[in-house]
């Protein structure tokens, strides 16, 4: 029973994840479309702007693409790991990529007592793996497997090519949006109708509205559509790493321990904290206020991963007493 909950749950988190992704593709479709009917008249207008506007987000992917883990492995401050200082650090790691057939990634550290870690590259074979000190000094052996589990997960799972896929459809949005309302700004629509000597006038002008319309929206909507994707890869990473660890309970009592810490992580930012096991910036911080999350809640977690056990849900003071077990 335990192992087709568990495979039900990899199934939605993916399903979902997919259909997220699809709805931002017909968005930009649809918003592409409009806006190049509305500025030419023409459907071959549409096709031609959306084709524009993706291959400008496709080039400015391409260095994330390459780079990207670099950069983000330097702004977090990260060394890499001698493995005869963290043993057991490189022995959980080992067994796990095992488990999950996929190479050993390069392992760095990060010196900052609060617990936390991350997982970046373009692939398995160009993969990293960053942990806090914090990390290895607060979690036994049982709960750092649930945490390495999960993110080697991302890594096996390709989540960090997805999410750029992702983030390359929703930059086009954002930039078809923006081009349009300023040539709307200047009158260029006015002057693109003034100048059809056809009969499709009134298409173009009712192209326009709708255009108008989801320049404003869209960008609103696929910010939201790929903040629920993050969360839904979180979902499945969690997943992902009880079927590595065959073990739900160390990633739970990781999960409430790691939530319920209260150091800062200084090095985190919100251009890094959607790669964070958990949200590395804390409600109570000045940097938090913010509307859209990156993470599922950290109750959600846990109670998804007792659904694989069949037990029962717990409350949050329930939860929060997981951190106190050892």
């Amino acid at each position: 029973m335990a192992g087709n909950t568990f495979y039900q749950q990899q199934a939605a988190n993916k399903r979902n994840s997919l259909l997220m992704a699809g709805f931002i593709v017909l968005l930009l479709g649809l918003l592409g479309f409009s806006i190049g009917y509305a500025i030419f008249g023409t459907p071959a207008g549409g096709l031609g702007t959306t084709i524009f506007a993706v291959a400008l987000g496709v080039m400015s992917g391409v260095g994330t693409y390459f780079s990207g883990d670099k950069l983000v492995l330097a702004v977090s401050g990260a060394r890499e790991v001698d493995p005869a200082q963290a043993p057991q650090l490189m022995n959980v790691i080992t067994e796990l990529c095992i488990a999950a057939n996929i190479p050993v990634p390069a392992v760095y550290l990060i010196d900052d007592t609060a617990p936390n870690a991350f997982a970046t590259g373009r692939d398995p074979k160009h993969a990293s793996i960053a942990i806090t000190t914090g990390l290895l000094e607060k979690l036994d052996r049982e709960e750092l497997q649930g945490v390495i589990g999960h993110e080697l997960s991302h890594v096996r799972n390709l989540d960090i090519r997805f999410s750029l896929v992702v983030a390359v459809m929703v930059g086009a949005i954002a930039l078809l949006a923006d081009f349009f309302l300023r040539f709307t700004f200047w009158g260029g629509t006015r002057r693109s109708r003034s100048n059809d000597s056809g009969g499709g006038g009134g298409a173009q002008a009712a192209f326009a509205i709708v255009a108008i319309a989801l320049a404003i929206l869209a960008p609103i909507i696929s910010r939201f559509i790929q903040l629920s994707v993050s969360r839904q890869r979180e979902y499945l990473a969690d997943a992902s790493s009880v079927e590595l660890t065959r073990n739900p309970v160390g990633l739970e009592r990781a999960l409430a321990k790691i939530s319920s810490d209260r150091e800062v992580l200084e090095v985190a930012n919100r251009g890094t904290q959607h790669l964070y096991f958990t949200n590395p910036i804390k409600r109570f911080e000045e940097r938090s206020s913010s509307l859209m999350s990156t993470h599922p809640a950290i109750l959600d977690r846990i109670n998804r991963l007792r659904e694989l056990t069949n037990q029962p849900a717990l409350s949050a003071e329930e939860a929060a007493s997981l951190a106190d077990l050892e």
